[in-house]
C-alpha cells in the first residue's frame, strides 16, 4: 500500500512480522510477512503496517484463515479486544483476514523492546487508549533505526520501572537534567539568525517538546527567556497559530502539565464566583517576632509546650527571633511532638541519629563497581553533586570550595534517596533542604526535618505532579473570586493556566525572597494558619500587587512571563503576609462563599448542613461564616508593631480556633 502522494515516507522496512499462536490445529506459530512505515502527513505523522501480498509471504501463512483478532502477546502482554477499527484485523468479503493496522503518532503511548539477547528484535506498541497491538518482530534487524525515526516527532525515554519500556513524552528521565543545557545548544543560535520561517518553527516546536518533557527543570532556570524565543518564532512563521483563539492556545501550552485543565468559565458552578461581593478588606497588623522569653513561659518544667495553638498564632502573626528556630522548626515541622518532654525529645534525637546514620551507610558503603551497575543511583548522585554545587553559594554558609556546608548538603541528599529511593532526587529539593540545613547546623536534624517538609512536599516532586496540577486549578479558583476580570486579561493573553506561577509552589517561593526572608515566610506557613493552602493566598497577594502594571501595560504572554520572573528578591515579605491574611479574612467572612472556595481553604468540613435543617444551603453558610468570625477574633495582633501588650484576653485558646487549624 504506496502512501498517499501528499505524504512523505520517512521510514520503510521490509521483513517485519507478526507472529500468532491462534492456529486451532496447530501448535507452531503462524507468521505474517508484513512492511512497516512511518509516513509524514501535515497534520500529524502515522506508523502503518500492512500484510505483504500472500504469495510473497514465508511459510505458515496458509494458518492465516483461522486467525482471530486478538494476538498472544511475548512475554504476556495482552491485546486489549476492541470493536473492529483501525487497528484491529480486518475480514475481507472473500473470508480471509487481512492484518494492518495505522495510527497517529499523537495517539502512541510507549514502545515495548525485546530482551537483548533474545532472538530476533521485536517492538510492541501501546496507544494511549491501552490498545496494545500485536508484537512486530524485525527478522533482518533495523528496529533501532526505528526508534530513531520516530524520535523526529516524539520525546522517547526509559521507563523507571523498566528499561525495555520507552515512554512517550515522559517527565521521568528529564528530571535528572539540567535545563540551563538547553540555552548551550547549538541549535539556540537559529531563532537569531535570518533563517527561513520553518526552521525556524521546527526549532521552537523542539524545544517545547522539551519544556513539556521536564516543566521542573524549566521553571528552575530562564524559562521565560526560552519561552520568548518559542512563542516568537511560532507566532511569526505559522498563520495558523497567529489566529489561535485564546482557549486553543491554553490548551496547547497546558500540555506541559499533562492533565492539567484550567479554563473554569466552562465550568457551570465557577459563574456564579464572577458575581460574589466579598465585602471589605480589613487591615492587618503584624507583630514583632516571638522571643526567647516568650517561647520560655510557653513551656513547663518538663520540657511541654503548654499551649501549642498559642504559639502557632504569635509565630503566625510575628515569626522568630532567630536564636528560637533552631529549636522551634522542629515543633513546627512534625520532628517534634507538641505535647513531648525534653527527655522524650532527647531520647527520640538518639533513634532518629542510629537511623540516618545506618541510611548513610548504605550508600557511602556502596564500591564503584556496584555503582557501575546501579544506574538510578548514578544518575541521583550526579544531579546532587550539579545542584549542590549552585545552592544558594552566595550565602556564607555554602559559599567557597570545600565548604562544610556543602558537603552536608550532598550527604542529606543522597541519604534521603535511601529514604525515599522511589522518589529519590528531584531538581528543586536542594532548595527545600538549604534553609533547614543553614538554621538545624546539625546533620541529623536537619535530615529528618527535611524529611518533614518533604512529606508535605512529596506530591510537588512526583513523576505525575499531581501536586502542582492541583494547587495550580486550586489557585486559579481562588483568583477568579477575587478577580474575575484579572483571570480574564490572563486568559485573552494565553496565560490563564498560571504555569508563571509553576516555581513558586514547587519551591515554595524559595527564589523569589530572599533567603533570611524566606525563613520568616516558611515558618509562618508551618503554622497552617489561619486556613488550609495560605500559600496560594500568598500567590493571589502577589499577582494582585501585580496586575495594575500587567494590564495597564497591555502585558502579552511573554512580557507577563518575564515580570514575574524579575520580581525575584524584590518583594517584600511582610507587606505580602499581611495582605495574604487580609484575603484570608475577606474570604472567611463572605457570607456566600462558593463551595469550592471553601474546599480550597479547608472549610468543607464547616460547610455541612444538618439533616433537620430546612435551610439547606443558606444553613450551610452560616456555619462557614462562623468559623471566619472567629478567626478573626483570634487573628487581631497580640503584640503591636512597637512590641508593646495588646489584649491578652486575645490569646486564649477556644475549641472554634481548633477547627481552624488543619488536620
Amino acid at each position: 500500500m504506496a502512501a498517499p502522494a501528499s505524504s512523505k515516507v520517512v521510514y520503510e522496512q521490509e521483513g517485519v512480522f507478526i507472529h500468532s499462536s491462534c492456529a486451532k490445529n496447530d501448535d507452531q506459530d503462524s507468521i505474517i510477512s508484513g512492511v512497516l512505515r512511518v509516513i509524514e502527513k501535515d497534520s500529524s505523522s502515522v506508523v502503518e503496517w500492512t500484510q505483504t501480498p500472500k504469495e510473497k509471504s514465508p511459510r505458515g501463512l496458509d494458518h492465516q484463515n483461522n486467525y482471530e483478532a486478538e494476538w498472544d502477546m511475548v512475554n504476556t502482554v495482552s491485546f486489549k479486544k476492541k470493536p473492529r477499527s483501525n487497528g484491529d484485523a480486518t475480514t475481507h468479503a472473500n473470508g480471509e483476514s487481512k492484518w494492518s493496522f495505522q495510527f497517529s503518532l499523537t495517539d502512541l503511548k510507549s514502545i515495548k523492546q525485546n530482551k537483548e539477547g533474545m532472538g530476533w528484535s521485536y517492538l510492541v506498541f501501546c496507544l494511549k487508549d491501552d490498545v496494545i497491538l500485536p508484537a512486530l518482530h524485525f527478522h533482518h534487524g533495523d528496529s533501532k533505526l526505528l526508534i530513531v525515526s520516530l524520535e523526529k516527532y516524539v520525546v522517547l525515554c526509559e521507563s523507571p520501572q523498566d528499561k525495555r519500556i520507552l515512554l512517550v513524552n515522559c517527565q521521568n528521565k528529564s528530571l535528572s537534567q539540567s535545563f540551563e543545557n538547553l540555552l548551550d545548544e547549538p541549535t539556540y543560535g537559529l531563532i537569531q539568525g535570518e533563517l527561513l520561517n520553518r526552521r525556524k518553527t521546527f526549532w521552537a516546536i523542539h524545544h517545547w517538546k522539551k519544556l513539556k518533557k521536564d516543566p521542573y527543570t524549566a521553571t528552575m532556570g530562564g524559562f521565560s527567556k526560552v519561552t520568548n524565543y518559542i512563542f516568537d518564532s511560532l507566532r511569526g512563521s505559522d498563520p495558523s497559530t497567529q489566529q489561535r483563539p485564546p482557549s486553543e492556545m491554553a490548551d496547547f501550552l497546558s500540555d506541559a502539565i499533562p492533565g492539567l485543565k484550567i479554563n473554569q468559565q466552562e465550568e457551570p458552578g465557577f459563574e456564579v464566583i464572577t458575581r460574589i461581593d466579598l465585602g471589605k478588606r480589613p487591615d492587618v497588623i503584624r507583630r514583632e517576632p516571638v522571643s526567647a522569653e516568650e517561647w520560655t513561659k510557653n513551656m513547663d518544667s518538663e520540657g511541654r509546650i503548654l499551649d501549642a495553638d498559642s504559639v502557632k498564632q504569635m509565630i503566625f502573626k510575628g515569626g522568630l527571633c532567630h536564636a528560637l528556630r533552631k529549636e522551634v522548626w522542629k515543633f513546627l515541622l512534625g520532628y517534634f511532638p507538641w505535647h513531648s518532654t525534653r527527655e522524650e525529645r532527647t531520647n527520640l534525637q538518639k533513634r532518629k541519629t542510629d537511623e540516618y546514620f545506618r541510611m548513610k551507610l548504605q550508600w557511602k558503603s556502596v564500591s564503584d563497581e556496584q555503582e557501575k551497575r546501579n544506574s538510578r543511583l548514578r544518575d541521583y548522585k550526579s544531579l546532587i553533586e550539579k545542584d549542590v554545587n549552585r545552592t544558594d553559594r552566595t550565602n556564607k554558609f555554602y559559599e567557597g570550595q570545600d565548604n562544610p556546608g556543602l558537603i552536608l548538603l550532598h550527604d542529606i541528599l543522597m541519604t534521603y534517596c535511601m529514604y525515599d529511593f522511589d522518589l529519590g532526587y528531584v531538581q528543586g529539593m536542594s532548595d527545600l533542604l538549604s534553609p533547614v540545613l543553614y538554621v538545624m547546623e546539625n546533620e541529623v536534624d536537619a535530615f529528618w526535618c527535611f524529611v518533614s517538609y518533604m512529606d508535605q512536599m512529596h506530591e510537588n516532586f512526583e513523576e505525575q505532579m499531581q501536586g502542582m496540577k492541583t494547587q495550580l486549578i486550586q489557585l486559579s479558583t481562588l483568583l477568579r473570586l477575587l478577580d474575575s476580570g484579572f483571570c480574564s486579561y490572563l486568559e485573552s493573553q494565553d496565560s490563564g493556566y498560571l504555569y508563571f506561577c509553576f516555581r513558586w509552589l514547587l519551591i515554595r517561593f524559595k527564589r523569589e525572597f530572599s533567603f533570611q526572608d524566606i525563613l520568616r515566610l516558611w515558618e509562618v506557613m508551618w503554622t497552617e494558619l489561619p486556613c488550609q493552602n495560605f500559600h496560594l493566598l500568598i500567590c493571589c497577594a502577589i499577582l494582585e500587587s501585580e496586575k495594575q502594571q500587567i494590564m495597564d501595560k497591555h502585558y502579552g504572554f511573554n512580557e507577563i512571563l518575564k515580570h514575574i520572573n524579575e520580581l525575584s528578591m524584590k518583594i517584600d515579605v511582610e507587606d505580602i503576609l499581611c495582605k495574604a491574611e487580609a484575603i484570608s479574612i475577606q474570604m472567611m467572612n463572605c457570607k456566600e462563599l462558593p463551595q469550592a472556595v471553601g474546599e480550597v481553604l479547608g472549610m468543607e468540613t464547616s460547610a455541612v448542613t444538618t439533616p433537620d435543617s430546612d435551610t439547606g444551603e443558606d444553613e450551610s453558610v452560616t456555619v462557614m461564616s462562623r468559623s471566619a468570625s472567629t478567626y478573626q477574633n483570634l487573628s487581631m495582633p497580640v503584640t503591636a508593631a512597637n512590641g508593646t501588650r495588646e489584649n491578652a484576653q486575645q490569646m486564649a485558646v477556644t475549641h472554634s480556633a481548633q477547627r481552624l487549624t488543619p488536620t
